[in-house]
């Protein structure tokens, strides 16, 4: 199937057209607005800002080539290594919330800000020995594909698509935000025309680049970050002559003095500055710590860009190795972070180059990381971090952005409205449509949600996640008696409950909706615990309650569905072996 359509390789006119639009107005703006937030214009930053740009519209000029079919577009044609796969997943992984979230989070918090690093680690082992191999097995495009596999194809697939794309807006909506943020603290730009420009270059490098480009732009923005963070770390370290427990000591100091300056006595003050060594700041009560990491931990194994991924290797072995990859460059990262986050006490609340009149960080609470770089580099690391945590988020947009096409595209248009006999040229076409419509809701999102901190924001995506798809597809691949009845309603009651829970938490409810203190109708941190749990007594509930026909067809295909997901006889493209 070639495509005939909307798939031809951008010129290269067009790929520096939309770069240079991008960067005259960021300059522009730079230039009227730099006064107005009070900081100069740091030219090394953006030129190297401007040199990532460029390099990765020529890798999206480069994909588009390659990008002949929706097998390409989806999935790269399934292509791509075990290594490389493990470092693209790394890259999807340590998205804006990971690096500038999580870091600014400890910043604030100390010990608490590891409720972050511990819980999007942890949930790897579920995706390794329960889903990699299946997913691989199973899957063609979607995770549609593999929860779809013995059902009724109408009913699943509205609903993943529905779930896939409820989590990719809350998702997108941290991204935005990090990277709305970081142009505004780079270029002096109003934080609108940040998220703009953000939005539309994710839209070029979706539109003409499909897989193949966001693959190559995560691993190469993997490498990057991986090498930025080690770098700050060390030069952290190095300044406390490689003792944490120095390190430690200087954040105590830090925080006691500021609260201190801030009017609190002597004693209230040395007792806020230990705080950041221990934990119960952010997360106040059992059921909150508890239903938090439920979702960081499941919520791994139900984000549709990340299952995604596992369609792009050969077949069930690259699997496996790309979570093993995957897991060994996120774990180490997460360790940097917390020296980052600490560091960033340290360095960053003490200089009052990095604060504004009234004490809080330039370019807000997400910049931590940034300002820290150019505490330990200067001005030339500075624009290194800046253009890679820009790459950061692009990579994990692109990844999202594609993963909610391919929802509306290959589940709802392809297979639910055309029957499966949607040709490859209208199935891309209609998935570039998507992208564009994306774009939009994400750059609005963005707006909306600008004082939110972005860890936070991606924890609410991942408790959606938690709550909606994690359910259905591990019901779906190991329980022989779920139907597409109990599927379905299951996984719709877990999706809305999430939801609605989410919207009148107060994360929500009290700071991004303006109601007063205290007024929030759900009192916890993340909905998961209750949420999660409504979805999957829902889904068997309404299993064990279908005795259609339908459910008998259901309940008689799973033994091959086992024999394939195990063996991978019959998996696209692959033995599995």
């Amino acid at each position: 199937m070639t495509i005939t359509s909307w798939g031809r390789t951008p010129s290269a006119a067009v790929l520096f057209v939309a770069f240079f639009v991008v960067t005259t107005v960021a300059c522009a703006a730079g230039a009227d607005l730099g006064q107005l937030e009070k900081q100069p214009t740091n030219w090394t930053a953006i030129s190297m800002f401007g040199a990532f740009v460029v390099g990765t519209l020529f890798i999206t000029k480069w994909a588009a080539a390659k990008t002949k079919s929706a097998a390409d577009f989806y999935t790269a044609g399934g292509g791509i290594t075990g290594f490389q796969n493990g470092m693209a997943i790394a890259g999807d992984y340590m998205s804006a919330a990971s690096f500038l979230g999580i870091s600014a989070a400890v910043m604030v918090g100390g010990f608490d800000g590891l409720i972050y690093s511990i819980g999007f680690l942890v949930g790897w082992p579920v995706v390794t020995f329960l889903l990699a191999e299946r997913l691989r097995n199973l899957g063609k495009f979607t995770f549609a594909d593999v929860a779809a596999f013995r059902f009724g194809q109408t009913p699943v697939r509205v609903f993943a698509a529905s779930g896939t794309l409820v989590v990719v807006a809350f998702y997108l909506i941290a991204q935005m935000v990090g990277a709305g943020q970081l142009i505004k603290l780079l270029f002096g730009l109003e934080y609108w025309i940040a998220v703009v420009i953000v939005g539309a270059l994710m839209m070029v490098y979706v539109l003409f680049g499909g897989m193949t480009a966001t693959t190559w732009v995560q691993i190469i923005k993997a490498c990057l970050l991986l090498a930025g963070a080690s770098f700050m770390a060390f030069m952290v370290l190095w300044n406390f002559g490689f003792s944490p427990e120095a390190m430690f000591a200087r954040a105590v100091d830090v925080k006691t003095a500021l609260a201190t300056d801030a009017g609190q006595s002597k004693i209230d003050a040395a007792t806020q500055g230990f705080s950041i060594m221990g934990p119960g700041g952010f997360i106040k009560d059992p059921i909150s710590a508890i239903s938090f990491g439920v979702a960081l931990m499941f919520g791994t194994a139900g984000l549709p860009h990340i299952l995604m991924r596992f369609f792009t290797v050969p077949n069930a072995k690259e699997a496996r190795k790309s979570v093993l990859w995957a897991t060994t460059w996120i774990g180490y990262f997460y360790v940097l972070t917390f020296i980052i986050g600490f560091g960033a006490i340290a360095f960053v609340l003490t200089d009052t180059q990095f604060l504004d009149p009234k004490g809080g960080l330039l370019g807000g609470g997400n910049m931590a990381a940034v300002h820290l770089a150019k505490a330990v580099g200067g001005n030339v690391f500075l624009g290194f971090i800046s253009a890679v945590a820009f790459a950061t988020i692009l990579a994990v947009v692109a990844g999202l952005t594609l993963s909610g096409a391919s929802a509306v595209s290959h589940d709802i248009y392809a297979t639910v409205v055309k029957k499966g006999k949607a040709d490859s040229a209208s199935e891309l076409r209609v998935s570039r449509i998507t992208t564009v419509a994306l774009g939009i809701v994400a750059v609005v999102l963005g707006i909306v949600f600008e004082k939110q901190n972005i860890a936070f924001m991606v924890s609410l995506a991942f408790a959606i996640a938690a709550s909606a798809n994690f359910p259905v597809l591990l019901m779906s691949v190991l329980w022989k008696d779920c139907t597409t009845r109990g599927a379905v309603i299951g996984g719709f009651l877990g999706l809305i409950s999430s939801v609605a829970l989410t919207i009148v938490s107060p994360a929500v409810w009290e700071a991004t909706l303006g109601h007063p203190a205290g007024s929030a109708l759900f009192p916890y941190a993340s909905p998961a615990l209750f949420s999660m749990t409504i979805g999957f007594v829902g889904i068997w509930l309404f299993s064990i309650m279908d005795h259609s026909a339908r459910a008998a067809k259901d309940r008689g295909g799973f033994l091959s569905q086992q024999v394939r997901s195990e063996t991978g006889i019959g998996a696209e493209g692959a033995s599995g072996h």
